[in-house]
């Protein structure tokens, strides 16, 4: 079979446009090569005609970037890459988005799972070790929902909430993602209807186990601290730092007692659940030795004024108590991780009005967002920090504005170029402010329309109605 390069082109552009070149850091989280690979292991081609612009990579290039840019619709998309073609002396599309829409069609989900999820884990794996908990690799989980286009082929896979009446509801979709803690990049993902059987998070969570390596630590909140999802975590060779689910006992004068607020307790394995087979069943522990710690939250403002964390992590000689604590006080994180995704990247309202378009718009996203990750992991090692430390919101806009003068350097101009744009996404760093409490409630009034409590053309024809009485 020919090579990808032979007969689709390359990869640069997109490489580009997150400073990817072979003299900078991170250089192997996403390189031309595994790109090409990956297209050619799934024989994913088109574009290879002598008057076709959309080619596999161009339209890679413009679903990226149509993610991480301001202006999310098809024909913003089609203008910045009719824009960018004249600039560069290339033949120009159409300024139609049909073609656009057609090509990006063909980008298999597949291909850019894969893309993502390598993103994500290389990134992590090339974390420097003063980035990492104890010197091993935490992982982040939590979920979240995004409504789409209120189609038939969208409420048929993602139905919308019971709550809302026929045809004044939007389909809803719920995902899960593993994220890195030292990097903040998505490791996988996991998307299922908002409602109906086994389609909570634990169920999606299940789903991304296989993502999972021994000597991995989990981190998660008091919704995934259940029997089982310990046990299968746990027989992965992974450990777990949990909140404790507030529907279970607690009592520290039971149990063996390590400390102040911090002792060893027994689970005992439940009866299966309708989910679980019984070979699993069976092969899963029928005790668990799990060290509970609490604390007592001062902070002014704060919901929570107790917090009991449940832990796998039972040498206390290894790990003090405020160690745990501490690294389940970095779960935070990952709010503010699905925040960037949702807010920051508008991913919180999908545009796409079929499921399988759906889901590649969410795997563009995703994949935007873990290059734009690779991009402060450059800063921040460059510059001495964490990413931690550094602004999502503003590393997107600054490679925004880059993104031509990107393009359009040439191989002497490069260098310098990334040097400037590294320091100046390192200079926008996240405040530090600790113990900030702010009320949970907003200033900006929304403005005055009444609700649609009735399907819009029930609504259109009332009007009809009304202006024909007149």
């Amino acid at each position: 079979m020919p090579s990808y390069q032979t007969r689709c082109g390359s990869f640069q552009e997109i490489l580009r446009t997150f400073l990817q070149d072979d003299s900078a850091r991170f250089r192997e989280v996403l390189t031309d090569e595994q790109i090409k690979q990956t297209a050619d292991q799934q024989n994913l081609c088109f574009g290879t005609g002598a008057n076709d612009i959309y080619t596999v990579p161009l339209t890679l290039w413009v679903f990226v970037t149509q993610a991480v840019s301001e202006s999310k619709s098809c024909l913003a998309a089609v203008a910045r890459l009719l824009a960018c073609l004249t600039k560069l002396g290339r033949a120009v599309c159409g300024a139609g988005t049909g073609a656009y829409c057609k090509a990006r069609a063909k980008l298999t989900e597949l291909f850019l799972w894969t893309l993502t999820c390598d993103v994500g884990r290389q990134l992590e794996d090339q974390a420097i070790a003063g980035w990492r908990w104890r010197g091993r690799r935490s992982v982040l989980i939590d979920g979240s929902t995004a409504s789409m286009p209120d189609t038939e082929a969208n409420q048929s896979d993602y139905p919308q909430s019971r709550s809302q009446r026929p045809g004044v509801g939007f389909p809803i979709l719920r995902w899960v993602a593993l994220l890195g803690l030292a990097t903040g990049a998505v490791l996988d993902s996991a998307f299922g209807p908002y409602r109906g059987k086994e389609t909570g998070e634990s169920a999606l969570f299940r789903t991304l186990l296989g993502s999972l390596r021994p000597g991995d630590v989990v981190v998660a909140d008091r919704y995934y601290c259940s029997y089982w999802l310990v046990a299968l975590v746990q027989a992965r060779g992974v450990d777990v730092v949990f909140r404790k689910h507030q529907l279970r006992h607690t009592d520290f004068r039971s149990g063996r007692r390590l400390g102040h607020n911090d002792h060893i307790v027994t689970w005992t394995k439940p009866r299966r659940p309708s989910w679980m087979d019984q070979t699993t069943y069976d092969t899963l522990a029928e005790t668990l030795d799990l060290r509970e710690v609490r604390t007592t939250i001062t902070t002014p403002g704060c919901r929570v004024k107790e917090l009991v964390v449940v832990s796998t992590l039972n040498d206390d000689l290894d790990y003090a108590r405020d160690e745990i604590l501490n690294i389940y006080h970095e779960r935070w994180h990952a709010e503010i991780d699905l925040r960037a995704i949702k807010t920051q990247m508008k991913m919180e309202i999908l545009r796409c009005k079929t499921p399988a378009m759906v889901r590649k718009e969410i795997w563009a996203h995703l994949l935007a967002y873990n290059l734009v990750r690779k991009v402060m992991a450059q800063a921040a090692a460059e510059h001495h920090v964490t990413p931690r430390q550094i602004s999502f919101a503003g590393t997107m806009q600054t490679l925004n504005e880059f993104r031509d003068s990107l393009v359009h350097a040439t191989a002497a101009e490069l260098p310098d170029l990334t040097s400037r744009i590294l320091a100046a996404i390192a200079h926008h760093r996240v405040g530090n402010r600790p113990g900030r409490h702010e009320p949970r409630k907003i200033k900006r009034r929304p403005k005055g329309y009444s609700r649609l409590l009735h399907p819009r053309e029930q609504e259109r024809a009332k009007l009809y109605r009304g202006r024909r009485r007149r």
